[in-house]
């Protein structure tokens, strides 16, 4: 029976994310939270490993206490066990510290992990680094932007679709793979499974002593990562409306913008003026 970790991360729900420009983190306490979507694809991936092939499935989060949330919806869909890896001392921390964190727990207290699967790439973040700096943490190969996991007797073969070229992989295990935003398509949550989740909780909080962090870590501090500047992007483009007659108008487009409209299409264009339509 495989082991199977999978990283889940809880991430704010809202479009306009609320930032300490101070500290260039998330004020996540404010907002209601979710599961990630590339989390939601990583645990269906290992959820499908495990009704196919059988599997052991534990699902490990970092971050706020409020981040158990995930951790019940992971077991009510299936999961086995849920891991809340959470500490004052490790909020603010950056992926390399992220990843560092997530390996010493899992070398320390989940023995003999078959695969680990995580996520693309988290919608808050989007740096996609956390999966393959997880895999140098375990000392594990990895395969990223994975479409399709099919395990052996010790290997797994992955498929994935990366720069236009269609690539089926083997991998030793053990082994990590994250899974391409596209794939594996998040299943609805039962009500059964939330009732079985909340009744018999299988959720484990450990704090940075547990998992054997030094006294003085403090991630805010010690994450290599700087954050230079949080904004907003704001469009700088100009909305124009042409009136009158179409001819008139066309006109007015083509004498305005007829250069642009040319070197966009790779030719140059007349008017009906010139003879064209």
């Amino acid at each position: 029976m495989l082991k199977i970790v999978v990283c889940v991360k809880q991430v704010p729900m809202v479009s306009e994310l609320p930032w300490n420009r101070k500290t260039g983190t998330l004020k996540r306490e404010l907002a209601q939270g979710m599961m990630d979507p590339a989390s939601a694809r990583a645990l269906e991936a290992a959820l499908q490993l495990k009704e196919e092939f059988g599997a052991r499935i534990f699902v490990i989060s970092m971050g706020p206490p409020m981040a158990e949330e995930v951790l019940h919806q992971a077991v009510a869909l299936g999961a086995d066990e849920g891991v809340l890896l959470t500490d004052r001392r490790m909020a603010g921390a950056d992926t390399f510290l992220t990843s560092h964190v997530l390996g010493m727990y899992i070398k320390k207290h989940i023995i003999d992990v078959d695969l680990v699967i995580c996520g693309s790439q988290t919608s808050d973040s989007e740096t996609a680094q956390v999966g393959p700096q997880l895999a140098e943490e375990l000392e594990i190969p990895a395969v990223c932007w994975s479409a399709k996991i099919l395990p052996g007797q010790e290997f797994v073969r992955v498929e994935r679709h990366v720069d236009d070229f269609f690539e089926v992989l083997e991998m030793d295990l053990p082994g990590l793979v994250t899974i391409d935003i596209d794939a594996y398509k998040p299943r609805y949550l039962p009500l059964s499974g939330v009732q079985t989740a909340f009744e018999k909780p299988k959720i484990t909080i450990v704090d940075a002593e547990k998992i054997g962090l030094d006294a003085s870590f403090n991630a805010l501090k010690d994450s290599p990562t700087r954050i230079l500047d949080v904004y907003s992007p704001t469009t700088q483009k100009e909305n124009r409306v042409l009136k009158g007659a179409v001819k008139k108008s066309v006109d007015q487009l083509f004498e305005e913008y007829g250069k642009v409209i040319s070197g966009a299409m790779g030719k140059d264009l007349k008017t009906h003026e010139h003879g064209e339509n």
